[in-house]
Order: structure tokens, then C-alpha cells, then sequence
């Protein structure tokens, strides 16, 4: 079932990114793996899904020494500062920094391992009040202060839109998120990067997010079925 799906998803992206006239080698596809088995894993894996989405650094404890070598570990919701250690080790990019705080976290521990770690700005794009993300004004400066930590590589940004009824109302958000991304370019904050990585897109309005410009898309109903915890 996995494998079919990985299918079904990859060809609409394909679509959507040939709608959108873009390379299809812009968009990578973050598979959620949240509260599903790490079989589930080596199954997307072994259908040729390399990179893959938590939220809860507990469960990327447990999961980490089954996942394949070849399998990168996107971490992908609220990290707590004291839970920075592990999540350094442990992932290979954290999509979620949105305070200064954590960004010193992670940089501590990165250079007692002598490790360069990808990370992505969250944004509150929608300044909806249940998500977490530094607030649209706030992104420049955080982001400087992130530049001067030497072991941390700020690739571009990310966001969770608030709730809405249908795809198409999403596509503001993901809009003023790209806007955002190029003035940010434009301002010369994203250092070492040719391109800045737009994390945004999930399920739902994935195709809406590529034809927009995302070029992460977090993806796991579609992939792995619903949760049944």
C-alpha cells in the first residue's frame, strides 16, 4: 500500500510541478512519519523514499537505530530547548527554529560533535495563534543572529498555515511566505544558499504549495493512512 501511494503522491507532484513550469528536482518530499511503526519506514524506504518527518524527539529516539542508513530524519515539531542535544544528534535538519534560544541550543551541541546542521525558520505565516513561528517582522532579525552561529546552516524557511476548508485558500499563505523568502534573499540573510528551501504544503494542499513555490512538501495521510493514536 505504501508503495502505491509513494507512486500516486510522486506523480501528482510531478504534475503539479510541470503545472507550475518547475523543476520537479526543486521539490522533496518529506514523508510524516509521526506515530506510525518504524516498519512503516523501512517500507517507504525500500520504495525508494530517502527523507522522513517527526515531531516528537521520544520517538525519534526509539526509531533512529532501525531506520536505514540512507534515511534522513526531518524534525519537524515544537523541539524544546533541553531536547536540543539529542535532536542535533539525531536529525539531519530541524525545520522548526523559531527563537534564538534554540538556536544557541543546537549550535552547543553541533560544535562538541563537530557537525554542520540544516535548519529552517519557522514562520507564523497566518499569525494564527495555535501555531508556533517567529512572527513575519521578526524573521530578518532572527535569522542574523542564527547566521552567527558557526555550526548552524539556516536553509530557508518553513510554515503550518492555520486551518482552512479548501486548498485554494491556503495559496495566500504560501504566497506570502515565498515574498517573504525573496526579501529575505534580496537582504543577503541567506548565507551559502543559491536557493532558500520553502518548507510548506501538507496532504491536503500540497499542489497548491509547489504551484507557489514550496520546494519541501510534508506529506503522511496520503502516504501512511490515517493515525490510529
Amino acid at each position: 500500500m505504501i508503495s502505491n501511494n509513494l507512486a500516486h503522491i510522486n506523480q501528482r507532484i510531478a504534475a503539479s510541478a510541470e503545472k507550475a513550469q518547475r523543476d520537479i528536482s526543486e521539490i522533496k518530499l518529506v514523508a510524516v512519519s509521526k506515530r506510525f511503526p518504524v516498519e512503516t519506514i523501512i517500507e517507504a524506504n525500500n520504495a525508494g523514499q530517502i527523507r522522513f518527518g517527526e515531531n516528537y524527539i521520544q520517538e525519534v529516539i526509539l526509531k533512529k537505530p532501525e531506520v536505514p542508513k540512507n534515511a534522513q530524519i526531518h524534525f519537524i515539531g515544537n523541539l524544546q530547548s533541553n531536547k536540543a542535544k539529542v535532536a542535533a544528534e539525531l536529525c539531519d535538519m530541524i525545520e522548526t527554529v523559531d527563537r534564538e534560544k534554540l538556536g544557541n541550543a543546537l549550535n552547543k551541541h553541533c560544535l562538541a560533535m563537530d557537525k554542520i546542521l540544516d535548519v529552517l525558520v519557522q514562520v507564523n505565516i497566518g499569525n494564527d495563534p495555535h501555531k508556533s513561528g517567529v512572527n513575519t517582522d521578526q524573521a530578518a532579525s532572527l535569522i542574523q543572529k542564527l547566521n552567527k552561529l558557526s555550526n548552524i546552516k539556516v536553509c530557508g524557511l518553513m510554515t503550518i498555515t492555520p486551518l482552512t476548508n479548501t486548498p485554494e485558500e491556503s495559496r495566500v499563505y504560501f504566497r506570502n511566505l515565498r515574498i517573504l523568502s525573496d526579501e529575505l534573499m534580496a537582504q543577503g540573510l541567506f548565507k551559502n544558499v543559491n536557493k532558500p528551501e520553502l518548507s510548506m504544503g501538507m496532504s491536503g494542499d500540497f499542489h497548491v504549495a509547489i504551484e507557489e513555490g514550496a520546494t519541501i512538501i510534508r506529506v503522511g495521510t496520503a502516504i501512511f493512512g490515517k493515525r490510529t493514536t
